[in-house]
Parts: C-alpha cells; sequence; structure tokens
C-alpha cells in the first residue's frame, strides 16, 4: 500500500521548494506615505520582484513602516541590499537586509485574568 502525503504535507513541500529558489527581504523604516508601488519601482531596478507588501496596522489602516520585498532569486536581492541598505528614501534611511523567520508567539487573549 502506497500513502499519499495529505494536503497540508504537500503545500509544505512546495513552499519550500519555492523558498530555495526566492529571497525575501525586510525594508525597515519606510516613510508612512511609501505605497507597495513605490517599493516595486524602486526594487526592480536589481532584479526580478515576484511580492511587495507594506504592513499596515489592523486597526487603524496606517503603515507600520515596515515591508518585505521578494525576489526570484537571491542575485538581484543581495544587489539590493548592497545598494539600498542605508540609503536615503523620502527622508529616511532604509534598513534592508535578508527577512528572517516570524517566531512563533504565544497567543494574547483578550479579557484580563481567567482563572
Amino acid at each position: 500500500m502506497i500513502l499519499k502525503p495529505d494536503s497540508r504535507e504537500r503545500l509544505c513541500s512546495s513552499q519550500l521548494l519555492l523558498q530555495k529558489s526566492q529571497m525575501k527581504l525586510y525594508v525597515g523604516n519606510l516613510s508612512f506615505e511609501t505605497t507597495e508601488n513605490d517599493l516595486r519601482d524602486l526594487f526592480a531596478e536589481y532584479g526580478t520582484v515576484t511580492d511587495v507588501a507594506i504592513i499596515s496596522d489592523r486597526e487603524t489602516g496606517r503603515s507600520r513602516g515596515f515591508g518585505f520585498v521578494t525576489f526570484t532569486d537571491a542575485t538581484g536581492a543581495n544587489a539590493a541590499v548592497a545598494a539600498l541598505n542605508g540609503k536615503e528614501v523620502s527622508g529616511r534611511a532604509l534598513t534592508v537586509n535578508e527577512a528572517k523567520a516570524r517566531e512563533e508567539r504565544p497567543r494574547q487573549f483578550a479579557g484580563g485574568n481567567r482563572r
């Protein structure tokens, strides 16, 4: 009998393959007026950008001042880090480096102390 991986296992393995060829960068100290199109245009001269996301506050919808840019390969991403880390854009010095995996944090529950 041959066991097939369930859909979650297939999804995880396909994401690992995707991650090996792509490289995601963290971009910090963004101006609150910076748009995803602005970031895409800025980073596109260093390689092929596949995804851009600026993180916004859940309650206000306002930018939190950082985002992520994903490149198809590490060559373009490394060129962008070398060229843009510390570069002033809209009056702010950008922080650009390889994104790290998000750490698991315990869930916070509203409602104070529960016994």
